[in-house]
Protein backbone atom coordinates (compact mmCIF):
# COMPACT_ATOMS: atom_id res chain seq x y z
CA UNK A 1 0.00 0.00 0.00
CA UNK A 2 1.16 3.37 -0.88
CA UNK A 3 2.04 5.61 2.67
CA UNK A 4 2.48 9.55 2.27
CA UNK A 5 4.96 10.12 4.89
CA UNK A 6 4.80 13.56 6.81
CA UNK A 7 7.27 15.49 9.12
CA UNK A 8 5.96 17.55 11.92
CA UNK A 9 6.63 20.67 9.78
CA UNK A 10 4.45 19.10 6.94
CA UNK A 11 1.67 18.25 9.38
CA UNK A 12 1.56 21.86 11.24
CA UNK A 13 0.90 22.98 7.90
CA UNK A 14 -1.66 20.68 6.12
CA UNK A 15 -4.83 22.33 5.75
CA UNK A 16 -8.01 22.27 3.73
CA UNK A 17 -8.77 23.85 0.54
CA UNK A 18 -11.20 24.38 -2.60
CA UNK A 19 -10.74 23.13 -6.31
CA UNK A 20 -12.76 24.39 -8.77
CA UNK A 21 -10.84 21.90 -11.08
CA UNK A 22 -11.10 19.11 -8.82
CA UNK A 23 -15.20 20.22 -9.00
CA UNK A 24 -15.17 19.83 -12.85
CA UNK A 25 -13.14 17.12 -12.97
CA UNK A 26 -15.36 15.06 -10.80
CA UNK A 27 -18.87 16.41 -12.07
CA UNK A 28 -17.63 15.74 -15.79
CA UNK A 29 -16.86 12.16 -14.52
CA UNK A 30 -20.73 11.72 -13.01
CA UNK A 31 -22.11 12.77 -16.21
CA UNK A 32 -20.54 10.15 -18.62
CA UNK A 33 -22.17 7.33 -16.67
CA UNK A 34 -26.11 6.75 -16.63
CA UNK A 35 -26.61 5.85 -13.09
CA UNK A 36 -25.74 8.65 -10.59
CA UNK A 37 -25.40 8.89 -7.14
CA UNK A 38 -29.15 9.38 -5.82
CA UNK A 39 -28.05 12.27 -3.80
CA UNK A 40 -27.21 14.14 -7.49
CA UNK A 41 -29.53 12.13 -9.81
CA UNK A 42 -31.60 15.83 -10.25
CA UNK A 43 -28.46 17.72 -11.18
CA UNK A 44 -27.28 14.78 -13.49
CA UNK A 45 -31.35 13.98 -15.35
CA UNK A 46 -31.08 17.87 -16.43
CA UNK A 47 -27.29 18.43 -17.49
CA UNK A 48 -26.63 14.44 -19.24
CA UNK A 49 -28.37 14.39 -22.81
CA UNK A 50 -26.49 18.19 -23.31
CA UNK A 51 -23.35 16.50 -21.98
CA UNK A 52 -23.58 13.20 -24.02
CA UNK A 53 -24.44 15.92 -26.79
CA UNK A 54 -21.37 17.51 -26.54
CA UNK A 55 -19.02 14.29 -26.49
CA UNK A 56 -21.25 12.62 -29.04
CA UNK A 57 -19.72 15.45 -31.00
CA UNK A 58 -16.22 15.79 -30.11
CA UNK A 59 -14.22 12.65 -30.51
CA UNK A 60 -11.76 13.64 -28.11
CA UNK A 61 -13.90 15.00 -25.36
CA UNK A 62 -15.38 11.53 -25.92
CA UNK A 63 -12.38 9.90 -25.29
CA UNK A 64 -11.33 11.65 -22.41
CA UNK A 65 -14.35 11.14 -20.30
CA UNK A 66 -14.43 7.59 -21.14
CA UNK A 67 -10.98 7.06 -20.04
CA UNK A 68 -11.41 9.56 -16.76
CA UNK A 69 -14.35 7.65 -16.01
CA UNK A 70 -12.93 4.12 -16.17
CA UNK A 71 -9.60 4.38 -14.61
CA UNK A 72 -7.70 3.77 -11.38
CA UNK A 73 -5.14 6.88 -12.01
CA UNK A 74 -6.03 10.27 -13.10
CA UNK A 75 -3.23 11.61 -14.95
CA UNK A 76 -1.14 14.35 -13.65
CA UNK A 77 -2.00 17.07 -15.77
CA UNK A 78 -5.39 17.43 -14.45
CA UNK A 79 -4.84 15.73 -11.11
CA UNK A 80 -3.24 19.48 -9.98
CA UNK A 81 -2.93 20.52 -6.34
CA UNK A 82 -5.22 23.83 -5.65
CA UNK A 83 -2.82 26.76 -5.09
CA UNK A 84 -5.19 29.70 -3.86
CA UNK A 85 -6.38 27.57 -0.39
CA UNK A 86 -10.09 27.82 0.02
CA UNK A 87 -9.91 31.03 -3.03
CA UNK A 88 -8.57 28.77 -5.75
CA UNK A 89 -9.68 30.57 -9.07
CA UNK A 90 -11.03 28.31 -12.00
CA UNK A 91 -8.86 30.28 -14.34
CA UNK A 92 -5.72 29.76 -12.63
CA UNK A 93 -5.76 26.05 -12.63
CA UNK A 94 -6.86 25.85 -15.97
CA UNK A 95 -3.75 27.73 -16.93
CA UNK A 96 -1.76 25.10 -16.00
CA UNK A 97 -3.50 22.09 -17.69
CA UNK A 98 -3.52 24.03 -21.15
CA UNK A 99 0.65 24.40 -20.61
CA UNK A 100 1.38 20.90 -20.30
CA UNK A 101 3.32 19.35 -23.41
CA UNK A 102 1.63 17.04 -25.64
CA UNK A 103 4.32 14.38 -24.41
CA UNK A 104 2.95 14.45 -21.07
CA UNK A 105 -0.50 14.45 -22.10
CA UNK A 106 -0.24 11.44 -23.41
CA UNK A 107 2.41 10.00 -21.21
CA UNK A 108 -0.28 10.48 -18.39
CA UNK A 109 -3.03 8.96 -20.51
CA UNK A 110 -0.90 5.91 -20.97
CA UNK A 111 -0.71 5.01 -17.86
CA UNK A 112 -4.57 6.06 -16.58
CA UNK A 113 -4.86 3.21 -19.85
CA UNK A 114 -2.54 1.09 -18.11
CA UNK A 115 -5.00 1.68 -14.63
CA UNK A 116 -8.25 1.11 -16.16
CA UNK A 117 -10.69 -1.85 -16.01
CA UNK A 118 -12.15 -1.22 -19.36
CA UNK A 119 -10.03 -1.43 -23.00
CA UNK A 120 -9.48 1.65 -23.94
CA UNK A 121 -6.45 2.91 -27.26
CA UNK A 122 -5.79 6.52 -27.74
CA UNK A 123 -6.10 6.29 -31.16
CA UNK A 124 -8.40 9.34 -30.89
CA UNK A 125 -5.02 11.22 -30.04
CA UNK A 126 -3.89 11.14 -33.21
CA UNK A 127 -6.90 10.69 -35.78
CA UNK A 128 -8.71 13.63 -34.57
CA UNK A 129 -6.18 16.33 -33.88
CA UNK A 130 -4.21 16.63 -37.27
CA UNK A 131 -4.90 20.24 -38.11
CA UNK A 132 -6.36 21.27 -34.93
CA UNK A 133 -4.03 23.88 -33.73
CA UNK A 134 -4.27 23.11 -30.49
CA UNK A 135 -2.27 21.01 -27.79
CA UNK A 136 -4.10 18.14 -25.69
CA UNK A 137 -3.45 20.39 -22.91
CA UNK A 138 -5.29 23.41 -23.92
CA UNK A 139 -7.88 21.04 -25.59
CA UNK A 140 -8.29 19.34 -22.05
CA UNK A 141 -8.75 22.83 -20.46
CA UNK A 142 -11.05 24.13 -23.02
CA UNK A 143 -13.10 20.77 -22.50
CA UNK A 144 -13.17 21.11 -18.37
CA UNK A 145 -14.00 25.47 -19.08
CA UNK A 146 -16.72 24.59 -21.09
CA UNK A 147 -18.47 21.99 -18.36
CA UNK A 148 -17.75 24.41 -15.79
CA UNK A 149 -19.78 27.30 -17.24
CA UNK A 150 -22.26 24.92 -18.71
CA UNK A 151 -23.31 22.47 -15.98
CA UNK A 152 -21.40 23.82 -12.89
CA UNK A 153 -21.19 27.19 -12.16
CA UNK A 154 -24.96 28.08 -12.16
CA UNK A 155 -24.81 25.75 -8.87
CA UNK A 156 -21.15 27.24 -7.72
CA UNK A 157 -22.14 28.83 -4.81
CA UNK A 158 -24.84 26.35 -3.61
CA UNK A 159 -22.17 24.06 -4.18
CA UNK A 160 -19.43 26.23 -2.48
CA UNK A 161 -21.49 26.52 0.56
CA UNK A 162 -21.94 23.09 1.17
CA UNK A 163 -17.96 22.10 0.52
CA UNK A 164 -17.29 25.37 2.86
CA UNK A 165 -19.40 23.06 5.36
CA UNK A 166 -17.29 20.25 5.16
CA UNK A 167 -14.40 21.84 5.83
CA UNK A 168 -15.79 24.04 9.19
CA UNK A 169 -16.96 20.25 10.70
CA UNK A 170 -13.32 18.52 9.84
CA UNK A 171 -11.53 21.74 10.82
CA UNK A 172 -13.65 21.32 14.24
CA UNK A 173 -12.40 17.90 14.55
CA UNK A 174 -9.04 18.70 13.62
CA UNK A 175 -9.11 21.45 16.53
CA UNK A 176 -10.54 18.86 18.68
CA UNK A 177 -8.96 16.03 18.23
CA UNK A 178 -5.95 16.13 15.64
CA UNK A 179 -5.86 15.05 12.09
CA UNK A 180 -6.87 11.11 12.52
CA UNK A 181 -10.33 12.28 13.84
CA UNK A 182 -10.23 14.72 10.82
CA UNK A 183 -9.52 12.41 8.04
CA UNK A 184 -12.04 9.97 9.64
CA UNK A 185 -14.31 7.95 7.37
CA UNK A 186 -12.93 10.59 4.04
CA UNK A 187 -12.47 7.84 2.22
CA UNK A 188 -12.87 4.18 2.19
CA UNK A 189 -9.11 3.21 1.43
CA UNK A 190 -7.28 5.94 2.87
CA UNK A 191 -6.80 6.05 6.68
CA UNK A 192 -4.00 7.42 9.16
CA UNK A 193 -1.20 5.21 10.18
CA UNK A 194 1.27 5.80 13.28
CA UNK A 195 2.09 9.20 13.84
CA UNK A 196 2.95 10.56 10.71
CA UNK A 197 1.48 8.82 7.78
CA UNK A 198 -1.64 8.48 5.83
CA UNK A 199 -2.45 5.34 4.07
CA UNK A 200 -3.76 6.21 0.13
CA UNK A 201 -5.44 3.16 -1.55
CA UNK A 202 -4.65 -0.42 -1.36
CA UNK A 203 -2.23 -1.38 -4.20
CA UNK A 204 1.35 -1.46 -3.64
CA UNK A 205 3.81 1.16 -3.73
CA UNK A 206 6.55 3.18 -2.64
CA UNK A 207 6.27 5.77 0.21
CA UNK A 208 5.76 8.86 -0.72
CA UNK A 209 7.18 11.94 1.36
CA UNK A 210 5.34 15.38 1.82
CA UNK A 211 7.28 18.54 1.75
CA UNK A 212 7.16 20.77 4.40
CA UNK A 213 4.34 22.75 2.64
CA UNK A 214 2.18 20.24 3.89
CA UNK A 215 -0.70 18.31 3.00
CA UNK A 216 -4.06 19.53 1.25
CA UNK A 217 -7.32 18.19 1.52
CA UNK A 218 -9.92 19.09 -0.75
CA UNK A 219 -13.87 18.36 -0.89
CA UNK A 220 -15.49 17.78 -3.89
CA UNK A 221 -19.69 17.99 -3.95
CA UNK A 222 -20.35 14.82 -6.24
CA UNK A 223 -19.40 11.10 -4.87
CA UNK A 224 -16.49 10.34 -8.12
CA UNK A 225 -14.48 8.71 -6.10
CA UNK A 226 -11.20 9.82 -4.21
CA UNK A 227 -7.72 10.70 -6.29
CA UNK A 228 -4.58 12.10 -5.06
CA UNK A 229 -3.05 15.16 -6.97
CA UNK A 230 1.00 16.07 -6.76
CA UNK A 231 3.55 17.78 -8.00
CA UNK A 232 7.24 16.78 -9.23
CA UNK A 233 8.10 19.24 -5.88
CA UNK A 234 6.25 16.96 -3.51
CA UNK A 235 3.32 18.96 -2.54
CA UNK A 236 0.21 16.46 -2.36
CA UNK A 237 -3.55 17.20 -2.22
CA UNK A 238 -6.11 14.40 -1.41
CA UNK A 239 -9.45 15.08 -3.16
CA UNK A 240 -12.52 13.31 -1.15
CA UNK A 241 -16.37 13.52 -1.62
CA UNK A 242 -17.47 15.99 0.91
CA UNK A 243 -20.05 14.53 3.91
CA UNK A 244 -23.81 14.25 2.78
CA UNK A 245 -25.88 16.85 3.44
CA UNK A 246 -29.45 15.34 3.67
CA UNK A 247 -32.13 17.80 5.38
CA UNK A 248 -34.77 14.73 5.48
CA UNK A 249 -34.54 11.91 7.67
CA UNK A 250 -34.52 7.96 6.65
CA UNK A 251 -37.81 7.67 8.91
CA UNK A 252 -40.84 9.54 7.21
CA UNK A 253 -43.18 8.86 10.22
CA UNK A 254 -40.97 10.78 12.38
CA UNK A 255 -40.61 13.80 10.06
CA UNK A 256 -44.38 14.32 10.50
CA UNK A 257 -44.40 13.93 13.91
CA UNK A 258 -41.02 16.45 13.82
CA UNK A 259 -42.69 18.63 11.90
CA UNK A 260 -45.91 18.91 14.08
CA UNK A 261 -43.64 19.29 17.02
CA UNK A 262 -41.46 22.06 16.53
CA UNK A 263 -42.52 23.54 13.50
CA UNK A 264 -41.64 22.79 9.82
CA UNK A 265 -38.44 25.22 9.84
CA UNK A 266 -37.29 24.23 12.89
CA UNK A 267 -37.83 20.49 12.20
CA UNK A 268 -35.86 21.33 9.26
CA UNK A 269 -32.73 22.92 10.63
CA UNK A 270 -32.41 20.28 13.33
CA UNK A 271 -32.23 17.33 10.68
CA UNK A 272 -29.90 19.30 8.71
CA UNK A 273 -27.94 19.75 11.40
CA UNK A 274 -26.99 15.96 11.54
CA UNK A 275 -23.64 17.44 10.07
CA UNK A 276 -22.56 20.47 12.40
CA UNK A 277 -23.00 23.85 10.08
CA UNK A 278 -22.53 27.75 11.04
CA UNK A 279 -25.44 29.82 10.94
CA UNK A 280 -24.38 31.33 7.52
CA UNK A 281 -24.05 27.75 6.21
CA UNK A 282 -27.99 26.45 7.15
CA UNK A 283 -28.67 29.95 5.78
CA UNK A 284 -27.84 29.05 2.26
CA UNK A 285 -28.36 25.45 2.48
CA UNK A 286 -31.98 26.24 3.08
CA UNK A 287 -32.57 29.32 1.19
CA UNK A 288 -33.45 31.56 4.55
CA UNK A 289 -32.72 34.18 6.05
CA UNK A 290 -29.75 34.62 8.09
CA UNK A 291 -32.25 36.01 11.12
CA UNK A 292 -34.74 33.11 10.40
CA UNK A 293 -32.21 30.78 10.78
CA UNK A 294 -30.65 32.79 13.97
CA UNK A 295 -34.16 32.79 15.48
CA UNK A 296 -35.19 29.28 14.96
CA UNK A 297 -31.68 28.13 16.18
CA UNK A 298 -32.43 30.54 19.42
CA UNK A 299 -35.40 28.01 20.53
CA UNK A 300 -33.64 25.00 19.47
CA UNK A 301 -30.63 25.68 21.80
CA UNK A 302 -33.56 27.04 24.65
CA UNK A 303 -34.96 23.51 24.51
CA UNK A 304 -31.58 21.87 24.74
CA UNK A 305 -31.60 20.41 21.19
CA UNK A 306 -28.50 22.53 19.52
CA UNK A 307 -25.38 23.59 21.30
CA UNK A 308 -22.80 26.09 19.79
CA UNK A 309 -19.21 25.86 19.79
CA UNK A 310 -16.90 28.55 18.65
CA UNK A 311 -14.16 27.75 15.97
CA UNK A 312 -11.63 30.55 14.81
CA UNK A 313 -14.32 33.11 14.50
CA UNK A 314 -17.08 30.89 13.87
CA UNK A 315 -19.84 29.31 15.91
CA UNK A 316 -20.88 25.45 14.54
CA UNK A 317 -24.24 24.56 15.98
CA UNK A 318 -24.38 20.88 16.40
CA UNK A 319 -27.47 18.56 17.79
CA UNK A 320 -27.14 17.17 21.04
CA UNK A 321 -27.98 14.17 22.13
CA UNK A 322 -31.30 14.95 23.11
CA UNK A 323 -31.82 16.61 19.40
CA UNK A 324 -30.08 13.20 18.24
CA UNK A 325 -33.23 11.68 19.72
CA UNK A 326 -35.44 13.30 18.38
CA UNK A 327 -34.67 14.07 15.00
CA UNK A 328 -33.67 10.30 14.27
CA UNK A 329 -36.80 9.30 15.39
CA UNK A 330 -35.50 6.34 17.09
CA UNK A 331 -32.91 5.52 20.22
CA UNK A 332 -29.30 5.35 19.95
CA UNK A 333 -26.18 6.48 20.38
CA UNK A 334 -23.85 10.16 20.37
CA UNK A 335 -21.97 10.11 17.22
CA UNK A 336 -18.43 9.85 18.71
CA UNK A 337 -17.42 13.06 15.98
CA UNK A 338 -18.95 15.27 18.35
Amino acid sequence: MVLLRLSPMALSRSRFALSPLAETLGSMIVLGKPCPDPSVAHWHGRHHAAFRRTLDADPFANGLVRLFGSTKWLPEFVAIPPSGGMRTALADELEKVARVPDEEVRAGLEKSVAHSWQRHDLSWLDEHERGHGQGWGARTANLLRSVWQAHISPDWPHRRALLERDVTYRAGLLAAYGWPRALERMSRRSAWVGADAIQFGNRPGPDRIVGDEGMLFVPVSVASGTWLCATPSGQYAQVYPARGFATTSRHPGSNRALDRLLGTGRATILRALEHPATTSELATHLDQSLGTIGGHLAVLRDADLVVGTRVGRRVVYRRTETGDLLAEGHPGTTRDSR
